[in-house]
Order: C-alpha cells, then sequence, then structure tokens
C-alpha cells in the first residue's frame, strides 16, 4: 500500500489498482497515474485523482447518462495502446467541467477510453467537429 496527501485528505491505495494513461492527459502529458475516488453524493460523477501530482483531480462521467446516442469506440492504435483484446470492455468517460455561474458541461470532444481488464485509459481527441470540450447538459424536459 502507498499513500498520498489530496484534496480529499491522505488517501491510501493500492498500485495494483492505479489507472495509467500512457500518454498522459491532454495538455497534463505528465500525469500518467490515477485512483479513482468515488463521489460522496450518490449519482454518476465521481474524481479521478492524479498520484503523480496530487493538485491534480478530475470530475469525471459516463456522457450516455446525459447523452444516450454519444458513442466512442477506440479504433487499432487506440485499443493496442489500452492493451486491449477483441473481447475486452473499453468504457467512455468525460471530463465534467463546472463554470463559476454553476453551469455543468461535459468535455465530449476529448473522451477518455478506459480499459478495465488492463487498467488504461487513454484521453483521445475527436476531430469530427461534432461535440464540443464543453458540451452543456441537455435540459430536463418538464
Amino acid at each position: 500500500m502507498k499513500t498520498i496527501e489530496t484534496r480529499f485528505g491522505e488517501i491510501e491505495f493500492d498500485p495494483a489498482n492505479v489507472i495509467h494513461f500512457p500518454e498522459g492527459l491532454v495538455g497534463l502529458e505528465q500525469l500518467k497515474d490515477f485512483l479513482v475516488i468515488p463521489n460522496e453524493k450518490e449519482g454518476p460523477l465521481f474524481w479521478i485523482q492524479s498520484v503523480d501530482d496530487p493538485v491534480f483531480a478530475f470530475v469525471v462521467t459516463d456522457p450516455t447518462n446525459f447523452f444516450l446516442d454519444y458513442v466512442v469506440a477506440p479504433d487499432q492504435e487506440e485499443r493496442k495502446k489500452l492493451q486491449l483484446k477483441e473481447s475486452d470492455p473499453c468504457f467512455t468517460l468525460t471530463i465534467v467541467s463546472v463554470a463559476e455561474n454553476k453551469k455543468i458541461t461535459l468535455n465530449l470532444a476529448g473522451p477518455i477510453l478506459y480499459s478495465p481488464s488492463t487498467n488504461r485509459a487513454l484521453q483521445v481527441i475527436l476531430e469530427d467537429g461534432r461535440y464540443d470540450t464543453q458540451t452543456p447538459l441537455p435540459e430536463i424536459k418538464k
């Protein structure tokens, strides 16, 4: 077991449970290893906490909780980087941002592909222009 000091306090973790980003995050390539930290409130959001620099933690979610038709599948090169076998599942996560005005957005243009079987992840950039880095949550119809 190892320990790091974070904004959440001291966290003890098993290095075997670390999610490894071989390429880091976009703009933060030096951040390669993260822990999953559940959100205190029940719901679809959770944190990924950097092990490399404990100052960095990000709220993430499964975007299909809000956008049912959002589908991103890894290409062959990404599957290789994730060390995925043909039958291995791959999940898509997105980073959540909360602006000063409390507006919540998802980075649908830069999703994270995560392989639970290898504990590896990649942030990819979608270049088709359909999605934005600050996509607002859909309005709830009453």
